[in-house]
């Protein structure tokens, strides 16, 4: 309990000294002695408390009270009450932000989808509104500022707060979020030759009396296409010191316009940069991920594909191949019989043995030809199950309802087909594993679905168990994607089981009709 205590005070501290050394570097680039171009402990505090945690927020108030007690004790120091609001609406800031941030991102966002790009820029929008608000409405009851200055003042303090949020703040996201993946990226020999155009880029930009700005833009291009937000955030962030540093040294285009003008220009070209690189930034992950995800999808359905070809392989292997093989041998027996002698009844039950394995294949061969044929469900899924059924019950002395609409069914043929598919599979598996005597089919048409159902009394087993080498149940849950359908399997032991496809009427039906 100790231990814990004293890591949570030594967090508080640290978070406290970090924000702080953050408010001190916004103050060291400031334009005046009261104009920050951008606030830096914004971002920091809003990203601490996302990552880590609202219980941290003690560590924010501390850092707070240093920055307003270094105030307090220096020139010029605004009254005590507008200091206290002023921290107050800093507290919110902070504490809103992240707040925010958690609702609309969730957490542990790696800023590599727009979503979260927007989510972001609504929080950190909304959290220094409140800052700004708050700061503004305390400097006019301290009179520190007058009524008609009020507006400037609050667009100088919104944007300061929100520059430095959307710098620090996506920073910090990527590089103490997933630290070891962000290095990783940039670890390279083109990392740092983009970190030296970034930098050479950033100083002509800015140092250059004629309107060079957009020279960082291709930098912050190569950044998001190359680097993804880890490279991005560190590009934007570079640029902001750079350009507020230079500025701040009396350099370049910006300084030469007056105070309200150089803020106003400083804080627009870091926010638009950093948001044009963070927007590009996730826009480039979203096609990559988009990219890797069709791959995957590819390699899956060619996986699928090759167990359902072995799957057909073992049917015909285990149906129509043995049928034909047992009619290559009565054949024979037939040959042998009519070259013994006249016909004998051993030469007729050679035939009708011949006759029965000939029609079992032909069976068989229909019902491939059913499943993977261009005809599809042929006369309807309905009358395709009955006919498997009386079959199946010759095959395996199990008995098979089948109850359902005698007309046409609302789906598409290829829909049907999937259906009459996983009707089979089930009654395979029923055969082979339930030890039950009888099984119904049910196949009902509601208002906005199909619904089959293949029911058992058996042994019934456990759907989620793995069983290597048996592709029944993948094969089933296959098809049913295919036709964005819903399977569920109920099973419990000793309670049989029910296989149950609901197919969305919108999704597996053409036109609405047969």
């Amino acid at each position: 309990m100790r231990s814990v205590t004293l890591h949570y005070v030594g967090g508080v501290l640290l978070l406290a000294a970090a924000y702080f050394g953050a408010a001190k570097l916004g103050q060291t680039l400031r334009y005046t002695a009261s104009v920050s171009a951008i606030w830096p402990p914004a971002g920091l505090g809003i990203a601490a408390l996302y990552l880590w945690g609202l219980r941290w927020w003690p560590g924010i108030f501390l850092g707070e009270c240093l920055v307003n007690g270094d105030l307090f004790f220096g020139t010029a120091a605004p009254p005590l009450g507008s200091l206290a609001g002023q921290q107050l609406g800093n507290m919110a800031e902070v504490v809103v932000g992240a707040w925010l941030l958690r609702r609309l991102i969730g957490p542990r966002a790696a800023l590599d989808r727009s979503s979260q790009v927007v989510g972001m820029i609504v929080a950190v929008g909304t959290a220094t509104a409140i800052s700004a608000t708050a700061g503004t409405l305390s400097m006019l009851a301290g009179d520190v500022i007058s009524i008609s200055s009020a507006p400037t003042f609050w667009r100088t303090w919104w944007l300061g707060d929100t520059s430095g949020a959307l710098v620090v703040l996506p920073l910090v996201l990527t590089w103490l979020g997933r630290p070891r993946a962000a290095l990783r990226r940039m670890w390279s020999a083109e990392g740092f030759l983009m970190i030296a155009l970034v930098v050479a880029l950033a100083t002509l930009a800015v140092t250059s009396s004629s309107p060079l700005t957009y020279l960082i833009f291709p930098a912050l291009i190569w950044a998001a296409f190359r680097f993804g937000p880890a490279g991005v955030t560190l590009a934007s962030a570079i640029n902001a010191g750079l350009t507020v540093g230079l500025t701040a040294d009396r350099l370049g285009a910006f300084f030469k316009q007056p105070i309200n003008d150089r803020t106003l220009s400083t804080q627009l070209y870091i926010l638009i940069a950093a948001l044009t690189a963070l927007f590009l930034s996730a826009v480039v992950s979203e096609r990559e991920r988009s990219a890797a995800q069709l791959v995957e999808a590819r390699r899956r359905e060619n996986e699928r594909g090759r167990q359902e070809r072995l799957r057909i392989a073992r049917d015909l292997h285990d149906n129509v191949s043995q049928s034909l093989f047992s009619s290559v041998l009565h054949t024979r027996a037939a040959q042998k019989a009519l070259d013994e002698g006249p016909p004998s009844a051993a030469l007729r039950d050679s035939l009708s043995a011949i006759a029965a394995l000939t029609k079992r294949a032909q069976q068989e061969l229909r019902n491939f030809i059913f499943q993977w044929g261009p005809d599809g469900a042929g006369d309807g899924l309905v009358a395709a199950i009955e006919r498997h059924a009386r079959e199946f019950r010759n095959d395996s002395d199990i008995w098979v309802d089948v109850h359902g609409p005698t007309g046409p069914l609302p789906l598409t043929p290829a829909a049907q087909t999937h259906l009459y598919g996983i009707v089979r599979e089930a009654l395979v598996n029923c055969a082979k594993h339930s030890g039950s005597e009888a099984a119904s089919v049910y196949v009902d048409v509601e208002p906005d679905r199909v619904v089959l159902e293949v029911v058992d009394a058996g042994h019934g087993f456990d759907p989620e168990a793995a069983r290597p080498g048996h592709y029944g149940l993948e094969s089933m849950r296959s098809r049913a994607r295919e036709i964005d359908a819903t399977l569920s399997i109920e099973s419990r032991s000793h309670g049989g089981t029910i296989v149950r496809v609901d197919v969305p009427i919108d999704t597996g039906s053409e036109s609405g009709g047969p």
